[in-house]
């Protein structure tokens, strides 16, 4: 269990205390005063290490099932004995601009905290340490790191978001730069991977709206009923970052369709510049050809200028043409 257990404190008044190492005493010291918790954090337990801590904090066996499972979608459930509410963080990594996705399960009952991670993306650390300086948020209990952690993952969307704006400025500038500059091939590549990316950031952000507004607008059991003002400016910073990915959905969308008129205009600019060359050299071949059939009596045949006025008469179509084509922006 120690190589799964991340962290494993007991807080009192808002503040972190020395308990007891086996997390089963931990928790029947902090259910004893009534005024503490106890956190647990999880890393990718298995589910016989997983057994453990089920058993001994009364888990339901369908959240138990979600939280080793994984591959859930974001969602606040309630049981008897806990509330379970799963958040998906989202990593983005500058070297590829891909986007991942990694879970996190949120069990929150009679005392405790249990948290379990999948994946290195759940800013957990760094949530911890901030509760810890604040201890006038953590004197609200297990409701205050629900709380913390939906807050630092709804605000790690919004700079994802950011960063894939600056992304797609890039690949608009892309698609709009001057065609000889312009990869076809690797642009339409480009553009369907990131909105692939984008679908993934929106299956991360878009169920998890439906939570936060429970939170935000209804009392919850295990969740302090003075905590909604708090739920209500995560959904606030939560609709936000639903808007930024609905809109660069909607603009990869546009510049896609744009993409693929240009390619339609660049094929039939390129389709004109064949036809017009193809009739050049149509007249020319068509004149030689009569001129090359083996017949005895053609006009002017034995004219000492035929040769070279004929030569003339081709260069002169040839010439015409190419003007021709040439003001109609054929060439």
């Amino acid at each position: 269990m120690r190589a799964v257990i991340v962290d494993c404190a007991i807080y009192r008044d808002g503040r972190r205390t020395d308990g007891p190492a086996d997390f089963s005493d931990a928790l029947d010291q902090a259910r004893a005063t009534g005024d503490a918790f106890l956190w647990i954090g999880l890393h990718e337990p298995t589910e016989k290490e997983f057994d453990l801590v089920s058993s001994e904090f009364g888990l339901h066996r369908l959240a138990v099932e979600d939280a080793l499972c994984a591959h859930q979608r974001p969602k606040l459930e309630v049981y008897d004995d806990s509330l379970f509410a799963v958040i998906k963080p989202v990593v983005y990594e500058p070297e590829s601009d891909t986007v991942t996705t990694d879970e996190l399960m949120i069990f929150i009952g009679d005392s405790f905290v249990v948290t379990v991670r999948h994946g290195e993306g759940a800013p957990l650390a760094q949530v911890r340490r901030r509760l810890e300086a604040e201890p006038e948020v953590l004197r609200h209990g297990p409701t205050a790191v629900l709380y913390a952690v939906s807050d630092a993952v709804v605000d790690h969307y919004i700079d994802v978001a950011a960063e894939l704006q600056v992304d797609l400025e890039e690949l608009e500038a892309e698609v709009f730069a001057p065609s000889a500059s312009v990869d076809t091939k690797n642009t339409a590549s480009r553009i369907y991977t990131f909105k692939r990316q984008v679908l993934e950031f929106r299956r991360a952000t878009g169920p998890l709206s439906a939570p936060m507004i429970r939170l935000a607008g209804a009392t919850v059991p295990f969740v302090d009923e003075h905590s909604q003002p708090f739920f209500r400016d995560v959904n606030d910073h939560l609709t936000r970052a639903n808007e930024h990915v609905e809109g660069l959905d909607r603009l990869l969308s546009d510049i896609l369709s744009a993409h693929l008129a240009q390619t339609g205009l660049r094929q039939n600019d390129d389709m004109r510049k064949i036809s017009a060359w193809a009739a050049m050299a149509a007249v020319p071949t068509m004149v030689a050809g009569i001129y090359g059939m083996n017949f005895d009596h053609m006009p002017e045949l034995h004219w000492v200028w035929t040769y070279p006025a004929v030569i003339v008469l081709m260069i002169c179509a040839v010439v015409g043409l190419h003007r021709g084509f040439k003001r109609r922006g054929w060439l």
